[in-house]
């Protein structure tokens, strides 16, 4: 019997091909050029598409559970604010920084308690509100918990006519500076809506947390110059420390009808001035309230609601220029976290895990608009790891996106759309 001759090639190949089958392998010709199956933490060796170089690039993390800056927010009602059977003639709104001495967290608020809830710009009289921060004082309170809460009674009230605020006093912020206590707050000279949200900034300072304060019925932040974009109004001023000095950050309304809210920067040697603000203002293009905090060699900001770059969380390292970090959800309305770094000029930043915010037309019914106090937490510090704050997304029931429904004219619309679809 003959025997067949087999090539070399082909029993080298059988041999390799048995010994990897019996390993369970397969045989590939070259390696996975694609994205890999494993999430790399690093950024792969590989062409990426612009999508997965940003986020490579754009974001401390390529993972929001890594991510420093990214976190879900978690509330929790106040106990031992009253608030007269939410009627709407007690308003508490605008926490300041919270701030811990001797033992005890303090906090400031706008705080409104007239006989009617807001009724207008055109309705206000000099005890009938026209907005939920018109002839409002600052108050404040303190704890031992953050979560129940005395309220000790007014702090900065509305000076004598015509001094800064007579109208009213709101949107204040805490400073500690060389063993004294500031407030800054947005000074009302006329009912809010007469001819907008129109106010600068005042301040007032204090030896102790508990008062008094001393008003100086000065204009520390003045309005901007006709034409520019702060020319009406500076909201929201939110004071920090670094370099040496007062970095305060504020928003403005600009544009007429509809606004466009952005923010500013204004530095200081002197808490009470003379401050600069910053040629490149607006330093931040979206959000509405100012909440922002020391973070590494940094300051980051929450960025809410309004803009093109609201629900997010951004960082500057060099103080003004503003990178977006994170997207988030359910983020908290005036936030003034709890920041023990706020005032030490720190490189180190350490970031925040709570604070009080708060929440407007509480009931949801506008002839009874006020607003309510509550506190956030969540995990946008460096000292903890919780990993039930880094979940990617909140659900909500179906009765919450059915609420957001069509109004009668946008129906109307669809329906006279639908009829031209379905002619003939």
């Amino acid at each position: 019997m003959l025997t067949k001759m087999i090539e070399p090639e082909r029993v080298i190949l059988t041999l390799a091909g048995l010994l990897l089958a019996a390993a369970g392998g397969q045989i590939h010709a070259d390696p996975p050029t694609g994205f890999p199956y494993q999430f790399p933490d690093q950024k792969p060796d590989l062409p990426l598409s612009a999508a997965m170089e940003r986020n490579y690039t754009a974001y401390p993390a390529p993972r929001p559970e890594n991510n420093e800056l990214f976190t879900q927010f978690k509330y929790t009602r106040l106990k031992g604010f009253d608030y007269n059977g939410h009627d709407g003639t007690i308003s508490r709104r605008d926490p300041s920084k919270i701030i811990a001495v001797d033992g005890k967290y303090y906090v400031w608020y706008t705080k409104r308690d007239t006989p009617t809830p807001p009724q207008g710009a055109g309705n206000s009289t000099d005890v009938i509100p026209s907005a939920d921060w018109d002839l409002a004082d600052i108050w404040y309170a303190t704890s031992e918990d953050g979560f129940v809460w005395k309220e000790q009674g007014v702090a900065v009230p509305r000076p004598p006519k015509p001094n800064v605020g007579w109208r009213s006093v709101t949107t204040t912020d805490i400073l500690v500076w060389k063993g004294k206590y500031y407030l800054y707050y947005q000074g009302f000279m006329e009912a809010s809506g007469t001819r907008g949200d129109d106010c600068p900034v005042s301040v007032s300072w204090a030896d102790s947390p508990d008062g008094p304060w001393h008003p100086t019925h000065k204009i520390v932040i003045p309005n901007g110059p006709p034409g520019q974009w702060d020319q009406y109004s500076i909201h929201d001023p939110y004071p920090l420390v670094h370099n040496g000095k007062i970095y305060l950050y504020y928003k403005s309304d600009s544009n007429g009808d509809p606004y466009i809210r952005m923010h500013g920067l204004a530095i200081a040697d002197d808490p009470l001035g003379p401050f600069t603000k910053h040629p490149l203002n607006p330093v931040v293009n979206s959000g509405h309230e100012t909440t922002l905090f020391p973070f590494k060699k940094g300051v980051a900001a929450l960025v809410i609601r309004d803009g093109n770059e609201h629900n997010t969380v951004q960082y500057a390292e060099d103080w003004v220029n503003f990178e977006i970090k994170s997207i988030v959800e359910l983020m908290p309305n005036a936030g003034g976290p709890f920041i023990k770094d706020a005032f030490t000029d720190t490189d180190d930043g350490r970031g925040i895990t709570w604070g009080l915010s708060h929440f407007t037309n509480a009931t949801g019914n506008w002839k009874k608009n006020h607003a309510i106090l509550a506190r956030f937490d969540c995990d946008l510090s460096r000292d903890v790891d919780d990993p039930s704050m880094k979940k990617h997304h909140v659900y909500f029931k179906p009765e919450i996106h059915f609420q957001q429904g069509l109004n009668k004219e946008q129906r109307a619309r669809i329906d006279e759309e639908t009829k031209a679809n379905l002619l003939p």
